[in-house]
């Protein structure tokens, strides 16, 4: 239904702002002419009497009450911020299962909510962006990933060890690869399956985020994604595409694995997070497990 439901707000909209236009232009002002008529006569009616005359029908009252309101949504959701919830831990520890962010849709460019052809050029990903796109093997799927390599770069992720060659120029100038700094912070602080991360800042291009480590697992190198005329573990990312990867980089399935996003498969970037609910209630519990067992009122704010 998620994958869907820009479709059925799109259809809704229109569906409702036709019944009521259709009546403003045609049934309306007959029903004002019958009132007149009514009116003409010797006989004063009463309220109820015109009332009668000049109510709408239920589905054309409908459609007058909830046209605004979808309309509001639609162009909210569609053209502004689109609100998303985190289900997995692919970018620990800059978001965490729980956090309910918001998606500024028109970073990217303005694109329609049906087909997403872009209707108007607004801005491009910039390396270090946290971006929602379109799963490429599945588009009803949104993914949320970090932005690390685009259009030109050459990435390489090997031990565990993060390069980027930027895109040289046209006259074959090629920039200095981009230093990636880390500095550990702590660990212990997160685990998986009882082993204890490594938690580090990370720092791109004069920009700083945390990343994840599990030093107990290797880098599934045999799992990248092979691409024609480069070794494994090395990326050259195509011209209209970005190279994606979870701030969590031992358990996230990113472009490492799948390849490379789509400039069309952009829906936006990820601004802030607005709540985050913890979830930890045990299945035996009284209450499901999809109940909130508490807030985070400290995460809320920006997305670095």
């Amino acid at each position: 239904m998620a994958a869907y439901f820009s479709t059925i707000l799109v259809l809704v909209t229109l569906i409702s702002g036709l019944i009521w236009l259709i009546d403003v232009l045609f049934f309306a002002p007959k029903r004002k002419e019958k009132l007149a008529l009514a009116q003409s006569g010797s006989q004063q009616l009463s309220e109820e009497a015109i009332d009668k005359i000049i109510r709408e029908p239920v589905v054309v009252e409908t459609a007058h009450s909830i046209f605004p309101v979808i309309a509001f949504v639609m162009i909210l959701r569609s053209f502004i911020y689109e609100p998303f919830q985190i289900p997995s831990g692919s970018m620990m520890p800059t978001l965490l299962v729980g956090d309910f962010i918001l998606v500024e849709k028109f970073s990217y460019g303005l694109r329609d909510p049906v087909w997403r052809t872009k209707l108007i050029e607004t801005g491009e990903p910039e390396r270090g962006d946290v971006f929602v796109f379109k799963y490429p093997e599945n588009p009803k799927i949104d993914y949320i990933k970090r932005v690390v390599g685009l259009p030109g770069d050459k990435v390489t992720y090997t031990n565990k060890q993060l390069t980027i060659q930027p895109k040289c120029s046209s006259d074959n100038v090629c920039p200095d690869p981009v230093s990636i700094a880390h500095v550990e912070v702590n660990r212990g602080e997160f685990t998986h399956e009882g082993v204890p991360l490594i938690r580090y800042k990370e720092t791109t291009d004069g920009l700083e985020h945390d990343i994840l480590v599990n030093p107990s697992r290797p880098d599934f190198r045999q799992h990248f994604y092979q691409q024609s005329g480069t070794q494994m573990g090395e990326f050259i990312v195509p011209e209209g595409q970005y190279f994606a990867m979870g701030d969590n980089r031992d358990n996230s399935t990113d472009s490492r694995f799948w390849g490379f996003v789509p400039e069309e498969n952009l829906v936006g970037k990820a601004v802030a997070i607005w709540i985050s609910f913890e979830f930890d209630r045990d299945a035996s519990g009284l209450l499901p497990t999809w109940v909130p067992s508490g807030v985070r009122f400290e995460r809320t704010g920006g997305i670095k």
